[in-house]
């Protein structure tokens, strides 16, 4: 992970963003509504408990009607509305959408598709981030805001755009291909690197000059892998560029002010390797939306455990999530009764001392406008209002929790954003397999066992984690290659599944079998992969079965132990998962795409070895995901219902939030979240001694 372990975070400032003070609020954008407007908000706020909102975020063509000509009176007066009830402000740069007579004087900046469309004004985001004459105005609105309001009382944090790179990460303009170069020699140095790293001897492709490489445009067949997947690393890297560029005008003058910007760290977006990203913020903030239906709150588990691994386990701001329905899907279902508060406190657990929105106030005009927010169309007497007036007191008895710390685990599912990337790509094996899916089933069996797991970049250390499980880790390079062995040399276990270790990190194949650059840790190697045709199924002598993938596994070292093999077609009797040990370690390579149900198994199987994965007492069998944050002097126990039935649990220490002892017995309802609080020392220790028995 590119992070600078010595730097350090400011998150709280003793009062700025709230030592014993959790967070509470959403986008505020009065600038939609009209001023008596605003007083009801004040009010309805109060009422809900909300006590920090992100400002001005849309708000460039407001604070700039003409070039060069300000309008700040309206922001002045709302920032000190805010200041009179309460309410701090994280306000931000506005430069997230430029206003239509900078696109008009400077058609140059909008960004431009692969087959050379370019995207106009209408929407936002209509900007190439290596347009320096964007830039150049992105920064003179940053300037302005920061002298203006860098001393305002009601200010906590700053804002950086919005949602960087959401629609405009991929440009394939002039601007963008005179950057990708001077990238490219930055990285390569010189041509002969370059050509030798993309393989360019292939379909004569080989480059004599820096001025004759442009993105990966459309082209008549399948593009260079090596110029894709370096286009991806440079346009990630150009989006963070205009972060960093931002950030040095706030630092400059405002220094003593906490800056950030809004990830989106979710399944939808998987174009920024955000653990690139982290050591250019003060804080890590992230946007989720939940995916409709039972997958769904798993789902934001996930996400939400990487988040808390990308800040490294210290407390980060849930910038952006939905009160109810989003707009944007094909069906935008609201969210079921328990479940704005669930997925509030599931963030929470995962290290979350910020609960925010979009938006404060449901639009009644413009793109968004069915997207649901704190004070819905329906007014103040609504349920999702209830729910977010109760969710309000809820964050209120949950202060002690701020500033604490997630308790890591001890098994650890490698998450690695450029392997995603690639092994999606095209001319493959197989278009069938979804990286995404495979590391999420991994996870979910994970909780179907009790088992607490930490989502770990790739990058980060894997000291101290029992069990790694590397699921599609597509590319490996030489380091990460030592990093993965050191584990089963120290006794631990790895566990990595199919199309792991393939190519390298210019995705380049390594060659002498698959898998690649892991055949030596797992003692095995396999001729061909055999991907399966729609409808096919390859059954395991075990009982589960491949529906996507399998491989044809031709040397095992004798070291290797079958735990299982193909029972039916063209592979029948040939390994299909193998178990290497070494010392007390051990390195499982699963060759098929078992699934959530035979990733269960296969954990369980290794429970012998690794008693980390019997479960954590307190999980009810899997029916509650067992989420653990460590403050100074007592730890806190998130226990979140992933069932759609009330889950009775023995009470021990005190609830904080999520209900009410019958005796001495807690009953968690239906998708509902249990916070228990014990002092560290009456904290007992469970199968794992990292995980204490609060509720005994």
């Amino acid at each position: 992970m590119a992070i600078d372990g010595t730097r350090t975070r400011r998150w709280v400032k003793d009062g700025a963003l709230g030592a014993r003070r959790m967070r509470y609020g959403a986008d505020y954008n009065p600038e939609q509504w009209p001023r008596e407007v605003w007083r009801d908000d004040m009010r309805l706020m109060k009422e809900a408990g909300v006590n920090i909102v992100s400002l001005g975020i849309f708000s460039w063509a407001h604070l700039e009607p003409r070039p060069g000509e300000w309008d700040f009176a309206w922001l002045d007066e709302i920032m000190d509305l805010l200041h009179e009830h309460g309410i701090d402000v994280d306000l931000a740069t506005a430069t997230a959408s430029p206003p239509p007579w900078l696109t008009r004087l400077h058609p140059e900046v909008l960004p431009q598709t692969a087959d050379g469309t370019i995207l106009h004004p209408g929407a936002r985001q209509h900007w190439r981030p290596t347009s320096p004459i964007f830039r150049e105005y992105a920064l003179r609105l940053t300037r302005a805001l920061a002298e203006r309001y860098a001393q305002h009382p009601a200010l906590v944090a700053w804002h950086i755009s919005n949602e960087l790179g959401c629609h405009n990460l991929y440009d394939f303009s002039d601007d963008a291909a005179r950057a990708f170069r001077i990238w490219l020699q930055d990285r390569y140095t010189t041509l002969d690197a370059l050509n030798d790293a993309w393989g360019t001897a292939f379909w004569s492709q080989r480059y004599g000059d820096w001025e004759e490489i442009l993105p990966p445009r459309v082209a008549p067949t399948q593009r260079n892998p090596g110029q894709q997947l370096d286009f991806e690393r440079f346009s990630s890297d150009a989006v963070r560029d205009h972060l960093r560029a931002e950030a040095a005008v706030l630092a400059q003058i405002s220094p003593d002010v906490p800056r950030t910007t809004n990830f989106m760290v979710a399944g939808n977006v998987r174009e920024i390797d955000y653990a690139t990203w982290v050591g250019d913020v003060d804080f890590v903030s992230n946007d989720h939306y939940l995916i409709p239906g039972p997958a769904g709150r798993d789902d934001l588990s996930f996400w939400a455990n990487l988040t808390g691994n990308l800040a490294e386990g210290a407390p980060w701001f849930l910038m952006e999530h939905a009160t109810s329905a989003v707009n944007w899907r094909p069906a935008n279902t609201p969210k079921r009764p328990g479940e704005l508060i669930r997925d509030a406190l599931t963030h929470v657990g995962h290290g979350a001392d910020a609960v925010c929105y979009f938006q404060w106030r449901q639009s009644r005009a413009g793109g968004e406008r069915y997207h649901s927010g704190m004070v819905p169309h329906a007014g103040s007497d609504s349920r999702v209002f209830r729910d977010v007036v109760r969710l309000g007191a809820e964050l209120e008895a949950l202060a002690p929790v701020t500033g604490s710390r997630r308790e890591r685990a001890g098994v650890a599912i490698l998450f690695d954003y450029e392997s995603w990337w690639v092994s999606g790509r095209d001319s493959h094996p197989t278009d069938r397999i979804a990286y995404d899916a495979e590391v999420q089933a991994w996870h979910r069996a994970l909780l179907d066992l009790g088992v607490r797991v930490d989502v770990l970049p790739v990058g980060a250390s894997f000291d101290g984690y029992e069990v790694v499980i590397a699921p599609m880790l597509h590319i490996v390079t030489d380091e990460l290659r030592a990093r993965l062995a050191e584990v089963v040399a120290d006794g631990r276990h790895l566990v990595a599944t199919y199309f792991s270790g393939i190519v390298d990190e210019h995705d380049r194949v390594w060659l002498g079998g698959y898998p690649g650059a892991l055949r030596e840790i797992l003692g095995v190697s396999a001729e061909e992969f055999v991907p399966l045709l729609p409808g096919e199924r390859v059954a395991l002598a075990s009982g589960a079965a491949a529906t996507m993938w399998s491989e044809r596994i031709t040397r095992v070292d004798p070291d290797v132990e079958i735990v299982d093999t193909y029972a039916e077609g063209d592979l029948a009797g040939a390994p299909a998962i193998t178990r290497r040990r070494v010392g007390a370690g051990t390195a499982t390579y699963v060759s098929a795409d078992i699934g959530r149900v035979g990733a269960r198994e296969v954990l369980r199987a290794l429970a012998d070895q690794a008693p980390v994965l019997r479960g954590d007492a307190l999980a009810a069998g899997g029916d509650l995901e067992v989420i653990v944050r460590l403050g100074a002097d007592a730890r806190f126990v998130f226990l979140a219902n992933r069932t759609d039935d009330a889950v009775a649990v023995p009470l021990g220490g005190e609830i904080l939030s999520g209900s009410a002892p019958i005796g001495d017995v807690a009953e968690i309802p239906p998708r509902g979240v249990l916070v228990v609080a014990t002092s560290l020392d009456a904290a007992a220790p469970t199968a794992h001694p990292e995980v204490s028995a609060v509720l005994a």
